[in-house]
């Protein structure tokens, strides 16, 4: 390290160079050496000096070409880190051996994993609901700007009916139980595109997509029917159920769409609750009104 500090007025912003100085110098030793005594004895003969001129700038040649190759990894290390510093992902670094070498590229690469990990979790933390394992608001909104541009499909609100009952009466525990079976009811229903949302409290969001409004209130039908069959938790002797909107979707069109769902939403909770209604059946309401 002493020596590393002492040579840094050399080439201060690189390494690289630095190092092919003192290889450059190191290499023409003999050359100089040989010089200074045929000089200080009169011995020197020419094809002598051409000789070993030509074996020194060959030599120092391979020397710095071999340098160079062997401190590429250190380079790519050192590009991994800035990588990794402002934020990106870098591919594992290949490492042959357990030198010293090795040892960094194995140690970048270590970092390499935990800070993919953190991120990772950073990421998850920042679009997953926590209590029942399915996205939250942000991440079914950061899914769906993500998604191919020109989907169509049902967007749908749901809102668990009289679930203030549920924490007041049977407590917070059960209230908890609840959303998380409510959110594998539904999960059971996605195919590999659908998305599910803690969209807040007991409120829940979906996006079926490439189906018409009447295939999506279908499939929440089914759902109703099996909470009334087979039911998550009853209150006062009554199965707890839900209260959904389903509106159209097109991309690009989803605050539209939520505006949409959400009166149909209404609609179903003004209308004696554990009911799906569409969209088109509100504006139908709407227009009988």
């Amino acid at each position: 390290m002493q020596f590393y500090l002492a040579t840094s007025f050399l080439f201060p912003t690189s390494f690289r160079a630095r190092l092919f100085a003192l290889c450059f110098v190191a290499t023409h030793v003999p050359l100089l050496s040989y010089i200074v005594w045929g000089a200080a004895t009169g011995r020197i003969a020419a094809g002598e000096v051409i000789l070993l001129l030509l074996a020194t700038v060959i030599g120092a040649g391979i020397a710095l070409a071999g340098m160079g190759a062997l401190l590429r990894p250190v380079d790519a290390a050192a590009e991994a880190l800035r990588t990794l510093e402002s934020g990106g992902k870098v591919a594992p670094l290949p490492v042959a051996r357990g030198d010293v070498v090795g040892t960094l590229l194995s140690g970048v690469n270590r970092a390499a994993g935990a800070s993919e990990a953190r991120a990772s979790a950073l990421d998850l933390a920042a679009h997953e609901d926590v209590l029942t394992g399915v996205r939250n608001r942000r991440g079914f909104l950061a899914d769906i700007a993500a998604a191919d541009a020109g989907g169509r499909g049902a967007i749908v609100l749901i809102d668990l009916d009289h679930f203030k009952l549920v924490n007041d009466r049977l407590g917070h525990d059960a209230g908890d139980r609840v959303l998380r079976g409510f959110a594998e009811r539904l999960s059971g229903e996605l195919r590999r595109r659908d998305l599910l949302a803690r969209w807040g409290g007991e409120e829940f969001a979906m996006l079926f997509w490439d189906v018409t409004e009447e295939e999506a209130v279908r499939v929440l039908e089914r759902v109703a029917r099996t909470l009334i069959g087979d039911p998550i938790e009853r209150i006062e002797g009554r199965a707890v159920t839900f209260s959904a909107g389903v509106a159209r979707y097109r991309q690009g069109a989803l605050d539209a769409a939520l505006g949409e769902a959400d009166e149909a939403l209404y609609l179903a909770k003004h209308g004696g609750r554990n009911r799906v209604v569409a969209a088109a059946q509100a504006r139908q309401s709407q227009y009988a009104g």
